[in-house]
């Protein structure tokens, strides 16, 4: 049997589809296995970062998925807090991700997950090396040395099965994996016990109390009894649609629970309103033991997954495939190593598991031990106090998000670094990191330079040193391209000559002079040591 391809994605959501089409796009064939034909309409994945939209920007369709958005551009991601209830005296306006904006080449911005998804889906019935068979179920994975195998069925009944071959299969299916189930990777991680409602609900009169705060994406309440859980809604649009999350009782269902009482209670006044959608989700975070399997990988939800808690579950899962994308051409193109496959395990799992644990699980005891000290009518200033140490987000919060590769085999991070979510934010230039945009003097940003293979900036140094590298990438048939420029108007912030950028905008190296170890680095960075 020949292979249809050299990649099954199984799962069409956007960590699937945004994998197929990075892969495309560097010249790999996949086909990805997708039961939807269609796209769900509940609005998950609202809070889209700055990486994120970098990630569509080099996927060709940055433009096409912001005028999916429905709420108006200058209304912002950030949110309102509020005590007990949204009329309360106690409430705060919170900055979200916009106060990042400088260190990225791409703003953030919000939209329902149906709405970019179909975006990305236009995008990769664009490419021809992206192939689709939407209404089809992956029933089977099997692997080889060779190669893997998997079977899939057609959603519509009557039996018909067909065998898919590839070099390698990716499972972005989902909490509920089956890639990852027969690859025999197990998840563990934080259960909450404690089950969530998901409503979508209409209502122009709820619409009309809000206008006491300016315009806002989310608007939360904070009630001691729940112990940091968080009870928010949200705007899909900006007159009448929100969605809502909230902790209900373990035995909740759709009929015997009064829905609309309890978003009165958290808004703080009665409003009509009209459901389009209820369901139910477990607080919990969970992350996979590896996410690498011989010929199976696996990213997003099948992965890992938590509670919607600050936007970290699809940013996290596309960033998945942005990683592994250029790694799994880099190998099937012969020109990176077995490392190089294994550094998406060592890079992103790390990232995760301080997400769910440090940044998710500790934020809601953060929250709950703070807003339980003290009561506003029996002890005005403490509680003052405490709201003015919520409202700074001095605990776990989006400013000391910023993942890195420090501890990667794959770069030359320093001495002792460690891979993980939480760091700085700076200009200057560290391996592992994300580069920060600057300035080249074509008047270019050194972003519109980068995506294909890896990327030399020389910011006024030698001749000598840039030829060590050209000389030792084309040894190994490394794609690199070299950008000179001066060490000036903006560039500087570096604070080195010579950066060496990898396909996924990471630092991969950096130094002011590379004549005896410019071969050392294109090995490691390629994963051939």
């Amino acid at each position: 049997m020949s292979k249809e391809s050299q990649v099954i994605i199984v799962g069409g959501g956007p960590v699937g589809v945004g994998l197929a089409i990075d892969l495309a796009q560097r010249g790999v064939s996949s086909t990805v296995i997708e039961r939807r034909t269609g796209m769900h309409n509940v609005p998950r994945g609202q809070n889209l970062t700055q990486r994120t939209l970098e990630h569509f920007y080099f996927w060709g369709c940055v433009d096409e998925v912001r005028a999916a958005r429905l709420l108006p551009p200058e209304v912002p991601a950030s949110g309102i807090v509020a005590y007990k209830n949204l009329m309360s005296d106690h409430w705060h306006s919170f900055q979200g991700r916009e106060v990042l904006a400088d260190y990225y080449f791409q703003k953030n911005d919000r939209m329902p997950q149906y709405r970019f998804e179909g975006a990305l889906r236009e995008r990769m019935a664009r490419l021809p090396l992206a192939k689709a068979r939407f209404g089809w179920a992956a029933r089977s994975v099997e692997q080889s040395d060779k190669g893997v195998r998997v079977t899939i069925e057609h959603e519509a009944g009557g039996g018909e099965r067909e065998f898919l071959e590839a070099d390698y299969v990716v499972g972005c299916d989902g909490g509920h994996s089956l890639v990852r189930d027969q690859a025999g990777i197990k998840r563990d991680g934080t259960d909450f016990d404690q089950v969530m409602v998901l409503t979508v609900f209409r209502s122009r009169e709820f619409n009309e109390g809000m206008k006491r705060f300016p315009m806002r994406s989310t608007y939360r309440a904070m009630d001691p009894a729940l112990n940091g859980y968080w009870q928010f809604i949200g705007r899909v649009d900006p007159e009448e649609t929100f969605f809502f999350h909230s902790p209900v009782p373990a035995d909740t269902t759709r009929d015997n629970y009064d829905f609309a009482a309890l978003l009165h209670k958290v808004a703080g006044f009665k409003f009509a309103c009209e459901f389009e959608h209820v369901g139910f989700w477990d607080l919990k975070v969970a992350v996979a033991e590896k996410y690498r399997a011989g010929r199976v990988f696996i990213a997003g939800d099948a992965a890992h997954s938590h509670p919607p808690y600050g936007g970290f579950g699809v940013n996290n899962g596309l960033e998945d495939s942005a990683n592994l994308a250029w790694k799994l051409a880099a190998r099937l193109k012969g020109w990176g190593g077995e490392k190089l496959l294994d550094s998406y395990d060592e890079e992103r799992r790390p990232v995760f598991k301080q997400v769910g644990e440090e940044f998710i699980a500790a934020r809601i005891k953060w929250e709950g031990e703070i807003i339980n000290r003290h009561d506003p009518a029996r002890d005005p200033e403490a509680f003052a106090s405490d709201w003015a140490e919520l409202k700074t987000g001095a605990g776990p919060f989006v400013s000391n998000f910023e993942p890195n590769y420090e501890g990667s085999p794959v770069v030359f991070g320093p001495p002792g670094g460690v891979t993980g979510a939480r760091g700085d934010y700076t200009f200057r230039a560290r391996a592992g990191h994300h580069l920060a945009p600057r300035r080249l003097s074509s008047g270019r940003n050194v972003f519109e330079e980068l995506g294909g293979g890896f990327v030399l900036f020389a910011f006024g140094a030698g001749d000598r040193d840039v030829q060590a590298f050209e000389a030792a990438a084309s040894a190994r048939n490394v794609p690199l391209k070299v950008i000179r420029d001066s060490a000036a108007d903006g560039r500087q912030d570096y604070e080195t000559r010579l950066i060496l950028v990898r396909p996924d905008q990471h630092v991969a190296w950096t130094g002011d002079v590379a004549l005896a170890n410019a071969g050392d680095v294109i090995r490691r960075v390629a994963g051939l040591d």
